[in-house]
């Protein structure tokens, strides 16, 4: 059953704490008042799932309290309670809108299994969501690898799926982190549920919290809405934390308690919410060098650290290239709205399988879809192909860094620092800090190169 968080409301203190103990028994979380205002101070939040409130109250009755509610577009649940005689009254709440009422004196087997069918019609909306999102979501993409190292992963894959177990992944930037960890999901018990991706590296500081935790109502400047936050979202399925060694430490502690209470409190929150989530994650940085420098927490790593897979470069795993190739052409067609069937040309063919590929299966997938998009009459020429990935370019780079001498001296230093950077961003293994202090330039240097089209 799911965990919901009830407000009770009534002006009698009595009967709001021996309805507050039951409740909280049963494992709900539970808040009470006793009069309509505080009632709204509470809703207004928009953290709460149940609302079971007296019909009379002291300032203004329960249907006047419900009725602000909906104007104001909190999704609370409503079950009335109320006396004999108001019977009518209840009625007509239910009329604009209540679950049920209940008569007093309340029996609290009556409010328990009112309870537990709100929280049933509760899951089926969700699910019913999940249920929509199956019908649009493409079949898990299957690749037979040929290279020893992934058909490692992929048995690795099979094995780990079957857990529920933390799963950290490591390797380059655009060796299929994502892609595994995708495939993960799908084939484990969660398959069904959702899976929530977040690049932990492309969230603002400021909003790291409210992201992952969510944030009630009036919780800070320009929170005019309650959001449920990554975890929540989560519920049930898996999330996946990309790059997650750029976390700050603030937040690293607060993920660490999460991963070990299984609770997330939303921001401006009194309670926390229980949250059922496995956690996968990925980064392409040195991890053992930043646990030891102490940018990431040793205690976090070592509870992300319960299975891990480090994925191979595409250039150490050249056996897998054609199908992927392939693959690539195949996908990009659909993606790309492309009609027809597309061929490639032997030498692009010889070429793409002779190129080292520091980007990885991302620079791959990229080139392929430029590509396509260039081609004539459904065959892809070497004139389609970026001059980075022709086989003069490809013996350059292995050398070292090339020039045009065609062009002015402007034009030179661009591609020089250009291809520079590429390279030394391929031998860090897609670590800017890294690749910032070989280059001898600051870090916001070396982004703000990588942005003009310079890096």
């Amino acid at each position: 059953m799911s965990v919901l968080h009830i407000l009770v409301v009534d002006d009698e203190p009595a009967i709001r704490q021996v309805l507050t103990s039951h409740i909280r028994k049963a494992g709900h979380h539970v808040e009470h008042v006793g009069d309509g205002a505080s009632a709204m101070e509470v809703l207004s939040r928009g953290d709460v799932d149940v609302c079971i409130c007296d019909i009379r109250l002291p300032d203004f009755d329960g249907i006047e309290v419900m009725r602000r509610c909906r104007e104001a577009g909190t999704e609370t649940t409503f079950l009335m309670m109320t006396a004999y005689a108001s019977v009518p009254t209840a009625i007509d709440a239910m009329k604009l809108g209540a679950f049920d009422y209940l008569t007093k004196p309340v029996r609290h087997e009556d409010v328990q299994h009112r309870i537990a069918q709100i929280a049933d019609i509760t899951g089926l909306k969700e699910e019913n969501k999940r249920l929509r999102s199956l019908v649009n979501k493409q079949n898990p993409e299957m690749i037979s690898w040929k290279s020893p190292a992934m058909q490692e992963v992929d048995r690795l894959v099979d094995k780990v799926a079957r857990t529920s177990g933390t799963v950290l992944i490591t390797g380059e930037s655009g060796t299929g982190k994502s892609f595994i960890a995708r495939r993960i999901h799908q084939l484990s018990t969660r398959g069904d549920e959702a899976f929530v991706a977040v690049n932990c590296g492309a969230i603002p500081e400021n909003l790291l919290e409210s992201e992952f935790f969510g944030h009630v109502k009036g919780a800070f400047t320009g929170a005019d809405r309650l959001k449920k936050g990554l975890f929540r979202e989560a519920d049930g399925g898996t999330l996946f934390l990309d790059e997650i060694f750029e976390l700050p430490l603030n937040l690293q502690v607060k993920l660490l308690h999460v991963l070990e209470e299984k609770e997330v409190r939303p921001v401006g929150a009194e309670q926390g919410r229980s949250v059922d989530v496995r956690i996968l994650a990925a980064t392409n940085r040195d991890v053992e060098k930043m646990v030891a420098s102490g940018q990431f927490r040793e205690d976090l790593y070592y509870r992300l650290n319960v299975l891990q897979f480090v994925l191979p470069p595409l250039r150490e795993r050249k056996e897998d290239l054609p199908l992927l190739i392939d693959f690539f052409v195949k996908r990009e067609t659909g993606r790309l709205g492309l009609e027809q069937e597309y061929l490639l040309d032997p030498a692009v063919e010889e070429i793409l399988e002779s190129y080292s590929w520091p980007g990885n299966l991302r620079e791959l997938q990229n080139v392929i879809a430029r590509a396509l998009v260039l081609a004539d009459d459904g065959e892809v020429r070497v004139s389609d192909l970026p001059r980075f990935s022709s086989r003069e370019e490809e013996q350059s780079v292995a050398g070292g860094v090339s020039l045009d001498p065609s062009g002015t001296l402007r034009e030179q230093v661009r591609e020089f620092e250009s291809q520079l950077i590429q390279q030394v961003m391929s031998e860090a293994g897609g670590d800017r800090q890294a690749a910032a202090k070989r280059l001898g330039v600051g870090l916001s240097t070396l982004y703000r190169k990588i942005e003009d089209g310079t890096g």
